[in-house]
């Protein structure tokens, strides 16, 4: 039984941070990072049953095309993801009542609806990407216990063995978790280049962006713009994706995560159109999903 301190819940005996009870999450869960893109997403459901909103958690609840979906914002980082993952899993995997786990287990499908940054000048402003692996460079999945594939390892290995060599002034430990086979082969076809995303824990240093602030390692960008391991390459910079799929294979559930480029960070551009970039993105994910 899961004392008070470990699960918590509110007085109405929703979820502490998400403000969701169990009858508000459907079997698809559409993630974003900003709460305003939530109803950029529902807007195309054919009915929104519910919506919930706390803090940066925001929900809408609904139907498209015959399917329970719902779409949550998570705000940004992997600290988020912890949370989100974390209490969407309670949501359906616990007797919230008696405050144990339920004998039988649901597998939510998981799907982030993002936005990133190309790490390969090949990988244009206004394209999608859509993320095998997930390279973190934050430190989350170290507190956790999750199975590991050998190409998982590899690529992990492969990549802390390539920064120590080339940004000593780092104290890097990146994991790697891969996406769900079936729901990565949805989004194999013409609209989508095939990558590793890598997920930093912040936007500015931690993505080798150089403002005012000194960093540690200036060199940073170029060494993963030229990292090559087996002929896999790195595409691009996030901060979610690499924490949404070491959660989900711990938990028991199936994530993709698809991405905007809206920067290329190799060539020095910045969509000129992100809106309606972000907006191909969602119909084309929606319609993929749900055809």
């Amino acid at each position: 039984m899961y004392p008070n301190s470990e699960l918590i819940l509110n007085a109405d005996g929703s979820i502490y941070h998400l403000h969701l009870k169990p009858e508000h999450v459907a079997p698809l869960v559409l993630t974003v990072g900003d709460p305003e893109r939530v109803g950029e997403v529902s807007k195309h459901f054919d009915k929104i049953e519910s919506r919930t909103a706390h803090r940066e958690f925001v929900a809408h609840t609904g139907e498209l095309r015959g399917q329970r979906v719902m779409c949550l914002s998570t705000g940004i980082g992997t600290d988020n993801i912890d949370i989100v993952l974390t209490e969407l899993d309670a949501l359906v995997n616990i007797d919230l009542q008696k405050r144990e786990p339920k004998a039988e287990l649901t597998a939510l499908n998981i799907v982030r609806i993002g936005t990133s940054g190309s790490i390969q000048e090949a990988v244009g402003v206004d394209s999608f990407v859509v993320s095998a692996f997930g390279a973190g460079l934050d430190n989350l999945m170290h507190f956790y216990e999750a199975t590991q594939t050998g190409d998982e390892m590899m690529l992990a290995d492969g990549l802390v063995d390539y920064l120590e060599k080339t940004n000593q002034d780092l104290m890097l430990l990146p994991y790697v978790f891969s996406a769900d086979k079936k729901l990565l082969e949805s989004f194999d076809n013409q609209h989508f280049t095939q990558g590793v995303t890598v997920t930093a824990p912040g936007f500015y240093a931690p993505q080798g962006r150089i403002l005012r602030g000194r960093v540690a390692e200036p060199k940073l960008l170029s060494s993963l713009n030229k990292f090559t391991h087996r002929r896999v390459t790195l595409t691009n910079f996030d901060m979610e994706t690499a924490g949404i799929y070491g959660m989900a294979r711990l938990l028991g559930h199936r994530a993709v995560s698809v991405s905007a480029i809206l920067a290329n960070r190799i060539t020095n551009e910045f969509s000129q159109q992100p809106d309606k970039t972000v907006e191909r993105l969602i119909e084309t994910t929606l319609n993929i999903l749900m055809p």
